[in-house]
C-alpha cells in the first residue's frame, strides 16, 4: 500500500503525519516558520529517516490547513474542516458526532452524522478570541509559562468573571486584575471558562451530539477541557496528541485516492 502523508499547515504550527498499513508510524509538529516549504520538506525528511524510508516511497501526499497550497509537490489539499472531522473520526473509532478544534489562529465546532458527513460547522478565523493565541497572550499578561495555565486554573479558589474576550481589553482587564491582588490561579479559571463559553456557543449553534471529540493544541490544556467540559456538560475524548487530528486526517485521503484514481478537492 506504501506510506501516506497528511500535512497540515496552519498560520504558526505545522504538522506532518506518516501512515502506513493503517497506523502511524511517524509525525512530527515544528513552527510554520516564513519559509514554508522548505521547512516542511526538512521534517518531511526527518519522518521519512525515523523510519527508514525516502520520498520514493511515499504514495500519496495531502494537505491542508491555511498554507496547504503552498506545497507545489502536494498530491491534493482538502480544507482543515474536511481533514479536522476525518482524523477525528478514525482516531476515535468512528465513534464520535461532534468535534471541538481549538488551534493558534482559529476555533472550530464541527457536526458528523453516523456515516461521517459534515452536517454543519462554525468557525471563529476573524480573531483572536478563543484560540491558542488568545491564552498566549494571557498567560504573558499573568507572567506564567502558555503551558502552566491550565494547571493554575486547576488550583484556583473562585473563577473571576472576565467581561471581555477581546484580546486587548481582556489583557487590560487581567493587568487591571492583578493590580488589585487578585490570585492568578483565579484570574486564569476565569479565562478557561470565558474561552469555554465562546466555544460552547460555537458548539450549540452546530448542535451538540455526543461523543464529544477535542483535537488541536487546546485540547493539551487541561483547565481549558474542564471548563468546556463543564460548560456542555459532557466529557471530552482528546487523543494522545491532539495537534496532529487534522494531518491524520489529510493523510486518509490518499487512500481513498489511490483506490479510486480520483483526485479530491
Amino acid at each position: 500500500m506504501g506510506i501516506y502523508c497528511g500535512i497540515d499547515i496552519g498560520s504558526t504550527t505545522s504538522e506532518i503525519v506518516l501512515r502506513e498499513n493503517e497506523r502511524i508510524i511517524s509525525y512530527r509538529i515544528f513552527s510554520t516558520g516564513i519559509n514554508v516549504k522548505k521547512n516542511v520538506g526538512e521534517k518531511l525528511n526527518e519522518c521519512l529517516a525515523e523510519v527508514d524510508k525516502n520520498f520514493s516511497h511515499i504514495s500519496h501526499i495531502t494537505t491542508t490547513g491555511y498554507g496547504r497550497r503552498l506545497i507545489d509537490f502536494a498530491d491534493v489539499s482538502i480544507s482543515e474542516i474536511s481533514a479536522n472531522a476525518k482524523g477525528a473520526l478514525w482516531l476515535s473509532n468512528d465513534s464520535i458526532r461532534t468535534i471541538i478544534d481549538i488551534g493558534g489562529q482559529d476555533s472550530k465546532a464541527i457536526s458528523i452524522d453516523e456515516n461521517g458527513k459534515i452536517v454543519n460547522f462554525a468557525m471563529n478565523d476573524k480573531c483572536a478570541a478563543g484560540t491558542g493565541r488568545f491564552l498566549d497572550v494571557m498567560a504573558r499578561a499573568l507572567d506564567v509559562k502558555l503551558e502552566d495555565m491550565g494547571e493554575l486554573s486547576l488550583k484556583a479558589n473562585s473563577t473571576v468573571n472576565i467581561n471581555s474576550m477581546c484580546t486587548v481589553f481582556a489583557e487590560s482587564e487581567v493587568i487591571s486584575l492583578l493590580a488589585r491582588g487578585c490570585p492568578a490561579n483565579d484570574i486564569s479559571a476565569g479565562l478557561h471558562r470565558a474561552i469555554a463559553k465562546r466555544v460552547g456557543q460555537q458548539v450549540k449553534r452546530v448542535g451538540l451530539k455526543e461523543k464529544v471529540f477535542f483535537s488541536g493544541g487546546g485540547a493539551l490544556n487541561k483547565g481549558l477541557k474542564k471548563a468546556i467540559e463543564e460548560e456542555l456538560n459532557t466529557e471530552l475524548i482528546v487523543y494522545e496528541v491532539p495537534q496532529i487530528v487534522s494531518a491524520v486526517g489529510a493523510s486518509l485521503v490518499g487512500v481513498t485516492n489511490m483506490s479510486q484514481s480520483v483526485k479530491v478537492t
